[in-house]
């Protein structure tokens, strides 16, 4: 409540030590860090798992491969196509 007067304005608001604490928190555009967790978290595990079914479809491109499942340590020697001397052309 606004004070209509200059001694009313000078007084500070009575605050009861037993009442609710409010206090202003940050965010962006309603996003609050609290908010922002919550979502990360919800979609974190459908995003990994779009990743490693678009990795599984693109796993026979020679490219991928190379360049992206050859270096993953466990599973890269998998990746690996090395040709017999005898099968090759030149």
């Amino acid at each position: 409540m606004p004070a209509s007067s200059p001694i009313m304005r000078s007084q500070t608001q009575f605050r009861s030590q037993y009442g609710p604490k409010y206090h202003n928190t940050a965010n962006f555009k309603g996003l609050t860090g609290k908010t922002l967790f919550r979502y990360v978290s919800t979609i974190a595990p459908i995003g990994a798992a779009a990743g490693a079914a678009l990795l599984f479809y693109a796993s026979g491109i020679p490219r991928v491969q190379r360049d992206i499942l050859q270096k993953i340590p466990i599973i890269g020697p998998y990746f690996v196509k090395t040709v017999h001397p005898a099968d090759s052309p030149f």
